[in-house]
């Protein structure tokens, strides 16, 4: 399949802006910043008006939560999370709250909900990523997440750092263009 990192048809900018990227400042992300982005996520379009994602997030000043969120990710994301001043787990009730009927629909509208919460995050100047490395067992039990509740990923939040600060291989991903499959390529019918 054919990638560009040329825009086919304008967009709105921070889509166009929108990296996930990999270095972070260590500086603190204001409350009213993280509750921005809540909101942006709270205004997502979902089956039956349900908004069935819900998130935990831990600031790095509540040590506690921070350290047991940051320890079920991969090895391989703790190497470039570890400046990430905000971690947020995104979960996906798997039922309807008005009839305890599976929620099929749950992940999906939790990854609409994601979606914008991400898109909020350029036009705030904040870096989001992420991540579905994580061990979904050891979160699960940290939290104490209930079995209503499916982890969707873990979002790392912050301010843009360093790219020379990260290992080496990850500088070149930072610093390649971002490439999408050609519009023609994903589209099965038009």
């Amino acid at each position: 399949m054919e990638k560009t990192a040329v825009i086919e048809h304008e967009i709105i900018n921070e889509i166009k802006i929108r990296k996930s990227g990999r270095a972070y400042s260590e500086r603190l992300v204001e409350p009213e910043k993280i509750h921005q982005l809540l909101e942006a996520a709270r205004w997502a379009p979902s089956s039956m008006n349900e908004q069935p994602w819900r998130y935990i997030v831990a600031k790095k000043d509540d040590t506690v939560l921070y350290n047991k969120v940051f320890g079920s990710l991969a090895e391989s994301n703790q190497s470039w999370v570890k400046n990430a001043p905000v971690l947020i787990v995104s979960l996906a009730r798997r039922t309807f709250i008005r009839n305890g009927v599976a929620n099929r629909h749950a992940l999906y509208d939790t990854g609409a909900a994601n979606s914008l919460l991400t898109i909020q995050t350029s036009a705030l100047g904040l870096n989001a990523h992420q991540m579905g490395g994580f061990d979904y067992e050891k979160l699960k039990s940290a939290l104490a997440i209930s079995d209503d509740m499916e982890i969707a990923v873990v979002i790392s939040i912050g301010y843009p750092g360093e790219i020379d600060k990260l290992p080496e291989a990850l500088q070149k991903r930072e610093l390649a263009p971002r490439e999408r499959y050609i519009q023609s390529e994903l589209i099965v019918h038009l």
